[in-house]
């Protein structure tokens, strides 16, 4: 019996300090500016980043959007963590990430722990964190890094080199400020952007492996870029979105 084909899930998180217990050093010079390296102990370690923001773009075997949004979108973080992994046990997808082999499913993994919410689809599919296999998870940043072999690379400058905005208004830098600041909508919005983009990349890199033809990817491609652009969420990213994402951008 062949293997039935699965859908693919590109996801990203946001997160704040988890401030009940972790409490983020003095700095010496101020914190981080918009646009620059966090230092070394102002990142809080994995087990101290509270969930937020679960963003999640859903394909079908063919590459076709079937749906753009948040988990949990009014929940505390257990809740958020309850919906997502009740989302994937019944659905099973192949997630798609950027760094999420080291940033993103680690995360919800431990946070998973603190409020005791099983993941079964994370511990007991040896796919989803085996980093050499495609069953469970494709991890772009490590793939196309040829797993360590070379130098990771950005999102912001992978998408800025096939065409895309990269960040947008926004860095990671000042999550932490939005959401103290109640713009819970803006860190959203932000999330969407960053799985919007790489969900593109994502078809861009099936080009790249020879797993979509160019005339299949452009077709794919161009058929999301449309969705996408239509969707007011993506506001910000369209407004900086002059090219189109099926063909290199100008000077490729």
């Amino acid at each position: 019996m062949a293997a039935r084909r699965k859908d693919y899930l590109v996801l990203d998180i946001e997160t704040v300090p988890d401030s009940a217990r972790w409490a983020r050093p003095e700095p010496s010079g101020g914190g981080p500016q918009a646009g620059t390296p966090f230092p070394s102990d102002w990142f809080p370690p994995t087990w101290a980043h509270r969930i937020i923001v679960i963003g999640c773009l859903w394909l079908d075997e063919s590459y076709r959007l079937k749906k753009l949004g948040v988990v949990g979108e009014h929940g505390d973080e257990a809740h958020i963590l309850e919906d997502f992994t009740r989302f994937i046990d019944k659905t099973r997808p192949i997630l798609v990430t950027y760094n999420g082999r080291t940033f993103d499913l680690p995360v919800i993994a431990v946070r998973s722990l603190h409020h005791a919410v099983p993941m079964r689809w994370y511990y007991q599919e040896r796919g989803v964190r085996y980093r050499y296999s495609e069953e469970g998870h494709i991890d772009l940043c490590d793939w196309i890094a040829d797993h360590g072999a070379t130098r990771s690379m950005s999102l912001d400058a992978l998408a800025k080199l096939i065409g895309l905005p990269g960040k947008v208004g926004v860095d990671g830098s000042q999550i932490e400020g939005l959401y103290k600041a109640g713009q819970l909508k803006a860190i959203q919005n932000y999330c969407l952007a960053d799985v919007a983009q790489t969900a593109l990349l994502f078809l861009r890199f099936r080009l790249l492996q020879g797993l979509l033809a160019p005339a299949a990817y452009r077709e794919a491609a161009d058929a999301l870029e449309t969705a996408l652009r239509a969707d007011a969420r993506l506001a910000a990213l369209v407004e900086s979105w002059p090219v189109t994402a099926a063909e290199p951008a100008a000077g490729a």
